[in-house]
Order: C-alpha cells, then sequence, then structure tokens
C-alpha cells in the first residue's frame, strides 16, 4: 500500500513538472512570437511613414495605387527573380497564356524597325483568311501609328473580344502603297506542339511551351507520326530547346506520356510534410520506341523536369547543351479582384533526387551549335545566361556547395534544320549512324584529356 501511494506521489511530480516544462515552451513561444510581431509592426509603422512621406512631399503628385504595387513588387522580387505580384491585367494575360487561347487575329509578329512585323500567320485564322502574308509590315492599327509602341503594346490592340473587327495598314514588298485589311477578331489556338516527318524514317515533335493543350496536342502528334510512318519509324526526337517551360501538371502529364512506371518529379516545399512526389502511371504513347530529347540554354522549367525525368529513367537520350536551370515551383495564389500572387513555394527534384536549381541538366551528348559570328560576339562579351546568372535566386540548400551553381549555356537553333548540328546528331543516333554508348566513351575521354591538360597547364605556371 505504502509503494502504490509513493508511485502516485511520483506519478503526479512527472506530471506536474511535464506541465510546468509544457507552460514554459508556449509561454517561450509565445513570447518569441510576440517578440517577431513587434519586429513587424515597426516596419509597418516605418513604411507607413516612408508613404506618407511621399505622398506628401514628393515633387508631383504620386498615383497611390502604383506606389502600393510597385511596394509589393519591390517585397516579391527581393526574394528571387520569379516571385511577383500580379495586377488584374497581367493575371488575366497569364491565365491566356497557360489557357493557349484568346480573342485575336492569328499572326505570329516581331517589331522591326518600330512596325509590326508579320513571321506567319497561322493557318485556319481570320490573319490567314484575310490574306495577310510571311513578310507584311504593319503600321497603323485602327489608323492609330504603331510607332512608338513596344511588341507587347501592339500585341495588345491587336487582340480583344470575338467577332469585334480591326482595320490593319500594311505594308508589302513589291506593292507600291500601303493598303487597308480588315480582320474580323476570333478565338485563336495557341499550338503548343509543332511536329514533322524528318526523312522517312523519325518523328519530330518540338513543345514550344506548356499550357493546358500540350499533353492532349503531344498525344495527337505521336497518333498521326505513327500512322504517317508505320514500320519504317525508328524513333522519336522530342526538341525542348527555347522551351521557357509553363503549368507543373503538364511537365507531369507529358513525361508521363513517355513512361510506364517510377518517380516523375518530387517536390519539396519549407516543411516536410509539404513534399509531393508524382508518379507515372502505365502506357507509354510511342509504344517504347527509341526518345531522343534536345535541349540548351534555353530549356528551363517544366522543360527540364521532362527532360530530367526520361533521363533518370533511361528512356531517352539527351542531347545538346547544359539547360537554364530553374529548379524551383511557383503557385498562383489568387487575390480576388486585385490580381494574384506568383510565390516560389518549392524546389523540385528529379527521380533519383537531383536538385538543377542553378545547376541545370547536363545531357549525355553534348553537342555545340555552330555560331554566327554576330552570336559569337555578344556571347563573348555578355556570356551565356542561366538561373544561376539571376540576381537574387535561390541559391543550393544547406550543405551544398556553392561552387557546384552552373551557369547556362547558348540558346541558339539554326532555322535551317540541314545546319542544325545539334538535330542532324539526334537523326545519327536514331538511324544507329552514331552509337549512343560510343559517343558517350568518346566525350568522357576527350573531357579526362582535356582535365589533365589542364591540371598540367596550372602545375606549369605555378613552377613558373
Amino acid at each position: 500500500m505504502m509503494r502504490k501511494t509513493e508511485y502516485a506521489l511520483l506519478a503526479l511530480l512527472v506530471l506536474a513538472v511535464l506541465a510546468a516544462g509544457s507552460t514554459m515552451v508556449s509561454f517561450a513561444r509565445s513570447q518569441a512570437a510576440s517578440a517577431t510581431n513587434s519586429e513587424i509592426y515597426k516596419q509597418l509603422d516605418l513604411f507607413g511613414e516612408v508613404l506618407e512621406r511621399v505622398r506628401a512631399d514628393y515633387v508631383e503628385s504620386p498615383e497611390d495605387a502604383k506606389l502600393i504595387e510597385s511596394a509589393i513588387n519591390g517585397m516579391l522580387t527581393a526574394l528571387d527573380p520569379h516571385s511577383a505580384y500580379l495586377n488584374p491585367k497581367h493575371f488575366r494575360d497569364m491565365q491566356v497564356q497557360t489557357r493557349g487561347e484568346f480573342g485575336g487575329l492569328g499572326i505570329e509578329v516581331t517589331m522591326e524597325n518600330g512596325v509590326v512585323k508579320v513571321v506567319a500567320p497561322i493557318e485556319d485564322t481570320p490573319a490567314a483568311r484575310a490574306g495577310l502574308l510571311s513578310g507584311d509590315l504593319v503600321t497603323h492599327l485602327d489608323k492609330e501609328q504603331i510607332h512608338g509602341l513596344t511588341l507587347q503594346q501592339a500585341v495588345e490592340k491587336m487582340r480583344g473580344p470575338v467577332n469585334s473587327p480591326i482595320t490593319l495598314t500594311v505594308v508589302r514588298k513589291g506593292v507600291e502603297d500601303p493598303f487597308e485589311v480588315k480582320v474580323v477578331r476570333d478565338i485563336i489556338h495557341i499550338n503548343p506542339v509543332k511536329y514533322n516527318v524528318e526523312g522517312d524514317d523519325v518523328g519530330y515533335v518540338r513543345l514550344t511551351t506548356f499550357n493546358e493543350q500540350t499533353t492532349e496536342n503531344l498525344q495527337k502528334a505521336v497518333a498521326d507520326l505513327k500512322k504517317k510512318l508505320g514500320p519504317k519509324l525508328k524513333g522519336y526526337i522530342v526538341d525542348l530547346r527555347n522551351n521557357p517551360g509553363g503549368l507543373l501538371d503538364q511537365a507531369i502529364s507529358v513525361s508521363d506520356s513517355f513512361l510506364d512506371q517510377g518517380a516523375i518529379v518530387l517536390t519539396r516545399g519549407r516543411n516536410l510534410e509539404e513534399t509531393q512526389r508524382s508518379n507515372a502511371r502505365q502506357g507509354d504513347i510511342t509504344g517504347g520506341e527509341k526518345i531522343v530529347v534536345l535541349i540548351n540554354g534555353g530549356s528551363a522549367s517544366a522543360s527540364e523536369i521532362v527532360a530530367g525525368a526520361l533521363q533518370d529513367h533511361h528512356r531517352a537520350t539527351v542531347i545538346g547543351t547544359r539547360s537554364f536551370g530553374k529548379g524551383s515551383v511557383q503557385t498562383i495564389i489568387p487575390l480576388g479582384s486585385n490580381g494574384a500572387l506568383r510565390l516560389t513555394t518549392a524546389r523540385y527534384y528529379t527521380p533519383s533526387g537531383r536538385s538543377i536549381q542553378a545547376k541545370g541538366i547536363d545531357p549525355e551528348i553534348v553537342v555545340e551549335e555552330e555560331l554566327p559570328e554576330d552570336i559569337k560576339k555578344k556571347e563573348k562579351v555578355q556570356g551565356t545566361r542561366g538561373e544561376s546568372n539571376l540576381r537574387g535566386h535561390l541559391k543550393g540548400e544547406v550543405g551544398e556547395d556553392k561552387e557546384e551553381e552552373q551557369s547556362g549555356s547558348s540558346s541558339y537553333v539554326p532555322e535551317d534544320k540541314e545546319k542544325d548540328t545539334q538535330l542532324q546528331y539526334a537523326l545519327d543516333i536514331l538511324r544507329g549512324i552514331k552509337s549512343v554508348d560510343t559517343e558517350v566513351k568518346k566525350q568522357k575521354a576527350e573531357a579526362k584529356q582535356k582535365a589533365e591538360a589542364d591540371q598540367k597547364a596550372e602545375a606549369k605556371a605555378e613552377a613558373n
């Protein structure tokens, strides 16, 4: 009986100590949170004071909305280059881009000498039906000069409600005087997948972006190529060069289209419970045919997810040059009528656990394009652009060596396919003219020789 009483007293004492400890921890957390909140309120007071000073004393009366929007953007861009505030207009533009359809004319354009130049009218669109041709120069929109507008501003003016008309003033080579073309806007679908047959034995598929239509159009393209080539088919080239990325779910479903099983991508947020893993489902749309993926310094984000997944599963041979190195995920957080927040919420990893943030995907076989002299001079002065070159980019994780960061590579792709070294190399691999194993061994031997030569040169320089 006495021993039972002692146990009871001991248990009460332990519970009391635990309760006290819990209270102390809770109190400490409360104090820490209170201190943090107090500091935030001080900073907000400072912001309010600066805002009032600017509103009261700036040389010209500023726009309040512009001041607040700039302050929000300043806060977000201080985090990393990919976080930003999207005002209502920019949010709508982003939604148009990811949906892949909008009210417009249906022309690919660029800016040349202050006017809009038609690169090409898109087939079966109002522009094509109105007779616009590649090379046409558009000088006026509804009789208003384009000169002085940016390309983006001119494009916005050409877009508009379906069935609304717009008059273009066109200058055409071989036609003496400018003439007017009336075009009625219609729904334009941006096809992110372009494809064709190379020779009579290889299917070529180019993905230009990852919008809501990418996977569906990819599957249609592969089915059509399979039908056209039949038993002659030797494989597919998936061209991701200069593809800046887009929707994460589309990168996952595109990768899944070529895989039967296994992880596609891992995403990890600030907390461990935010880790997510996407897996492939049974069903390879190519039926197991050989695949070569082309990448370069312009392949970023979603493109790198696809290239990394197919590379890690040895499903494709990756050829080209190092990709851009954007290994972070942005979440769009709508803010009601005030637009949206684009916030970096996670890093992503390839199936083998590689983070490519500020490093990029290295191809198995490095193939450089022959650069024209003007681009060669430009890259020599400015260098190549990659994630690691962006000011304020997200650094490698704790424990990673910052020196492992790699700059990007060239994003040049020749217009003439015959001069496209990377494409021709991919064709040789699929046709069996070149062997992947042989080429990989050859490049490793060359890299080893170069490293040894560099070491000898360094040793000689130190000796002198």
